[in-house]
């Protein structure tokens, strides 16, 4: 599978009145054909401006970044307004002329590129059939609901046959059943047309929903980059697992006491494993809180446990949870 894009040791650092601030440190990172790619972090992370990076809308301070091998830094105008062609953009404010119908919203991409007015009217018109919305292709902006106005921002882009789209928090304005049906359709326009889109977003369920793989940003730092199953499933960066793993409201009952988090996939979510564990060696523990997700159609999940007070059940707890395959990490 071909990279769409690599970023090797990319930085970005604004200067304003004398003073510098890096958005980006250091991130390096791979976008593989026809991947669904989360980039996720919290508010002011960088996830942003590395997204701009992609398309060039934001030169870094160093390092690269590629597009099908190509250096951007060194594309010639021409040569970029032909790149940026194949990278289609959709962002949360939805961006559409409010004093243009639906089709002619749609049909502006490929003005631009001077395609003829029969044509782009065809291909408006097919592109509205695939969002579902071509019954809307009269109608103006102010009348549709935000689902029905991202998804003329998602025709639109697709309408100039990119080989990338870019969603900068794409689904953020947008209620949870809406947000579901539009990652549902971004999901199977990635399936039929292979086409790769890379996510950004600040929330853990848009990237468990649809994406194959996920960057974690954390001040400007990648923390933590793979699948989406193993990220979610054994988070190794602070970063990660302050985003997969829920924060724990509870103490243990006393100043001795030890709490221990144990992680479990899809595989394992249907096995009862502290009814085992008190079968099988007597040893009681307190459930203090247990969450699942989906990832992807599997099931993963979480438990947050008190142990017994005595050091050597505590070692007996662990071991167990340990031989049957769970991850097991002491909570602070």
């Amino acid at each position: 599978m071909a990279n769409v894009f690599e970023l090797q040791n990319v930085y970005k650092t604004y200067r304003n009145d004398g003073k510098e601030f890096e958005a980006l440190k250091n991130v390096s990172l791979e976008v593989g054909e026809g991947e669904i790619f989360g980039i996720i972090g919290m508010s002011g992370a960088g996830k942003s401006t590395l997204v701009r990076t992609l398309n060039r809308l934001e030169d870094v301070s160093g390092g690269r970044v590629t597009f099908y091998g190509k250096n951007l830094a060194e594309l010639k105008p021409a040569e970029l307004r032909k790149v940026r062609h194949s990278i289609s953009m959709i962002f949360q404010g939805f961006n559409l002329l409010n004093q243009r119908t639906v089709i002619q919203n749609v049909e502006l991409s490929m003005r631009i590129l001077g395609i003829g007015r029969a044509e782009r009217r065809k291909k408006a018109l097919e592109m509205l059939e695939i969002v579902g919305l071509a019954d809307k292709a009269n109608e103006f902006p102010a009348r549709l609901s935000g689902g029905q106005k991202q998804r003329v921002a998602i025709a639109r882009a697709l309408a100039v046959d990119p080989k990338v789209l870019l969603c900068d928090e794409a689904t953020s304005a947008l209620d949870p059943k809406i947000t579901g049906e539009i990652l549902d359709l971004l999901k199977k326009i990635n399936e039929e047309r292979s086409l790769t889109i890379v996510i950004i977003t600040h929330e853990m369920s848009v990237v468990e929903k649809i994406c194959d793989k996920v960057a974690i940003i954390d001040d400007g730092e990648l923390a933590e980059v793979g699948d989406v199953k193993e990220v979610f499933s054994n988070p190794k960066s602070r970063a990660a697992k302050k985003l997969v793993f829920p924060s724990n409201p509870f103490d243990p009952s006393d100043e001795d006491g030890q709490l221990i988090r144990i992680v479990f996939d899809g595989t394992q979510s249907n096995v009862p494993f502290i009814a085992n564990l008190v079968e099988q060696t007597g040893l009681k523990v307190n459930i203090l809180s247990a969450n699942t997700r989906s990832v992807g159609g599997i099931g993963y999940g979480q438990m947050i446990l008190e142990l017994p007070s005595d050091r050597k059940d505590r070692q007996t707890a662990v071991d167990f949870f340990r031989k049957n395959g769970l991850s097991v990490s002491e909570v602070n």
